[in-house]
């Protein structure tokens, strides 16, 4: 009989406050968080900006107790389906990878390989598909699979995305009802689904489907909740979390919530539909910065859904994710990274000196990137530059 070993990919997170930093340079490094037209600028860029955002963002984890709580939860959801999937006469076991924090792929790797692992499954905590997401997690097995002859040998099949699975939909219906019920006047709440985001060109240039699932997503959960309550609750979708000057996704739930308030609703329930555990985007940007928000423009009841964790109907659902990818067609690494009519994860926008639009946005990029790489290190009094004696 096979031994499974079912894999599960999240982001990670911080867990003490000297982490941050680090984190946050391992996080803006990955071409797939910020796109640059030559590999030479990443690292330098991720140092920059992880200087300018650490004491931010030690601050927001400060907020919630000092850490992220995401890895002990992720552990906790493995532990949890590696109970179910036994229960149901599989032969499995749970790994964690994270991507920009401990424990990181390369450690969940060697434990397979240590373990005897003959089959593994790739099971992306990610609902809906992202090429900053369950692509960067999956573009990195491919790289460590390419230079690992014995986890080559592996037999691999992918979980691309989940936005739909019924199990998910379910109880996410059912956690959003108990926030719905608690209002003053239940049919007449409104729903707003804030979803992390991600740079807009991700879907215009590059054609992630991240977009269409996310709001294929919500109608589906919408539909469950009308069939439970029988209520038709007005409802909005936003998107939260953006970094730099880029255009994202929109619209941005800190204007929603502005908006909604002007506009009359008082009684709110905020459901983090991309978020399956708790961590820094739930606990301390919705809690605390979007609920200050809303309580400013009038919103005087501000219910927040809590993230699926390990309730018990989600586990169900990702036991079924995991047995019909045992059962059904194989997706490979190669199949689960590529994009609709895409060869590669995203096209590299061309670089070209000279005075076109394209070259004008990608000089100003570069000029940018180098000043902010001097000014800082000028501030900082550190950096490659005073190793090498020049300043």
């Amino acid at each position: 009989m096979k031994r499974v070993g079912v894999l599960l990919i999240n982001l990670g997170g911080p867990e003490r406050i000297k982490d941050v930093g680090p984190f946050l340079y391992n996080l803006f490094s990955d071409p797939e968080i910020i796109r640059l037209p030559t590999p030479a600028f990443q690292k330098p860029l991720a140092w920059v900006i992880s200087t300018l955002r650490s004491k931010k963002s030690q601050k927001a984890y400060e907020a919630i107790g000092g850490g992220s709580p995401l890895r002990r939860i992720t552990e906790q959801q493995a532990r949890e389906l590696q109970s179910e999937l036994r229960q149901r006469g599989l032969d499995a076991t749970t790994y964690v990878a994270m991507r920009y924090w401990h424990p990181f792929t390369e450690s969940a790797v060697a434990d397979m390989k240590a373990d005897g692992i003959s089959q593994v499954v790739v099971l992306p905590l990610y609902p809906h598909f992202s090429i900053s997401t369950s692509g960067s997690s999956f573009r990195e097995l491919s790289r460590l699979r390419e230079s690992d002859a014995e986890f080559k040998k592996l037999s691999i099949r992918c979980i691309r995305s989940w936005f739909d699975q019924a199990g998910y939909i379910k109880a996410m219906a059912e956690l959003i009802e108990k926030q719905i019920l608690m209002c003053d006047s239940p049919n007449n709440a409104h729903v707003c689904f804030t979803a992390h985001g991600v740079p807009k060109s991700y879907v215009d240039d590059a054609g992630d489907p991240y977009k269409d699932e996310i709001e294929n997503c919500s109608l589906l959960i919408i539909d469950q909740l009308e069939q439970s309550l029988g209520y038709t609750n007005p409802y909005t979708l936003s998107y939260q979390s953006r970094v730099g000057p880029e255009e994202w996704l929109k619209p941005y739930t800190d204007d929603v919530l502005e908006n909604l308030g002007r506009s009359g609703t008082r009684e709110l329930v905020v459901v983090p539909i991309s978020f399956v555990s708790e961590h820094i985007e739930t606990l301390q940007e919705i809690d605390i910065e979007y609920r200050e928000i809303a309580n400013k423009f009038g919103i005087t009841k501000f219910l927040r859904v809590p993230a699926l964790n390990t309730y018990p109907m989600f586990v169900k659902g990702l036991a079924d994710l995991v047995i019909s990818s045992l059962e059904g067609p194989e997706i490979t690494l190669d199949e689960a990274s590529k994009l609709p009519d895409r060869i590669k994860l995203y096209p590299q926008e061309k670089w070209q000196w000279g005075w076109n639009n394209s070259s004008e946005v990608w000089n100003g990029r570069v000029a940018m990137i180098v000043f902010l790489f001097f000014f800082m290190e000028f501030i900082i009094g550190k950096g490659p530059l005073h190793n090498l004696g020049l300043l």
